[in-house]
């Protein structure tokens, strides 16, 4: 394999949780040209990738089509040996399908998985992780399958952070685009009233989260917590996140990040399980959920509101704090 690219045009947690990819194939194909197509707003993720040489931006802001065409376009200019895709939309199918590479691969559950040369099972629910997942496409090659996540912070990146860090120091990221993957407010409000106790404690999160954050650090007893939601780019806060005494993050975004920087973290699963596979790859983490409740989980990517109206997945999980430790 002298070209290869790859395709994932989802969400920020499934751009990192295809990094193992990248890694691989540059160790089976050490002298391959990796690139890589990500949707705008997670090119940043790939930065300072040492196995990458271009990353490809689908915008939809130039107008969808227009921006698949011009991708379609570039990459038969290319002449990839391989197009990987690890998306399972029509989208990215079509890029994969008329992309002009050798050899095309991907998930069975893409509509355009038909025009593959080759398509794969992608089952969840099984336990099996999805970074395992993503790997089973390269599995032929020899692609071992217990490869970590890989984020790349700029010295830059730990400079920036340096000079905000107070340690020692606790990150969490409450913040969740969907309701029933998010632990309750009232439940971060005493995580962080607990560990204010123990160091300093920073917030994390995206711009929209500012206001959130800014909420619950108002409804903690020293109101001390710095709310760096929207302050941090994603390199910025992974750096952060690895000098952290621990994380604490929701089945969401930054729990992927703490995987990639090998982070000590705790993840808490309301709504969603572990089986699904996106749980935490560090080698120091914890997760904490509700167990025997019979109508969890409600779905693979969480809910607005809980389907039942209680929401005891996440009312009820027991942070189990120790009062000693403080």
């Amino acid at each position: 394999m002298k070209k290869i690219v790859i395709i994932q045009t989802a969400f920020l947690g499934d751009v990192i949780l295809a990094t193992p990819v990248i890694s691989e194939l540059k160790r089976i194909f050490p002298k391959a040209k990796i690139d890589f197509l990500v949707r705008k707003g997670n090119e940043s993720l790939l930065a300072n990738n040492p196995h990458i040489q271009k990353v490809y931006v689908l915008d939809k802001r130039e107008g969808k089509y227009k921006s698949i065409f011009r991708l379609i376009i570039q990459f038969k200019k290319e002449k990839y040996d391989l197009a990987i895709n690890l998306h399972r939309f029509g989208s990215s199918g079509i890029i994969t399908a008329f992309s002009g590479a050798k050899k095309k691969y991907g998930f069975n559950k893409n509509p355009l998985s038909f025009l593959y040369t080759k398509k794969f099972e992608h089952e969840i629910g099984n336990g099996q992780h999805e970074v395992e997942r993503n790997l089973s496409l390269i599995k032929e090659f020899g692609a071992v399958a217990s490869t970590r996540p890989e984020l790349f912070p700029s010295e830059e990146d730990f400079n920036i952070v340096s000079q905000i860090m107070n340690p020692p120091f606790y990150c969490m990221a409450p913040a969740s685009v969907w309701f029933t993957k998010q632990l309750p407010k009232e439940k971060w409000i005493e995580l962080i009233d607990h560990y204010n106790q123990l160091g300093t404690v920073y917030i994390l999160g995206g711009k929209g989260d500012q206001e959130f954050c800014d909420e619950i650090i108002s409804q903690t007893i020293a109101k001390t917590s710095i709310n760096l939601a929207g302050q941090l780019n994603l390199l910025e806060s992974a750096a952060l996140m690895s000098k952290a005494e621990r994380n604490f993050v929701n089945d969401s975004g930054p729990l992927h990040i703490a995987s990639a920087m090998n982070a000590p973290v705790t993840a808490f699963f309301c709504s969603t399980v572990t089986k699904f596979g996106f749980g935490p790859l560090s080698e120091d983490q914890i997760v904490v959920e509700v167990n025997n409740l019979d109508c969890r989980p409600c779905g693979l990517h969480g809910h607005k509101t809980c389907p039942k109206g209680h929401f005891k997945c996440g009312i009820e999980i027991d942070l189990a704090l120790n009062p000693n430790e403080a």
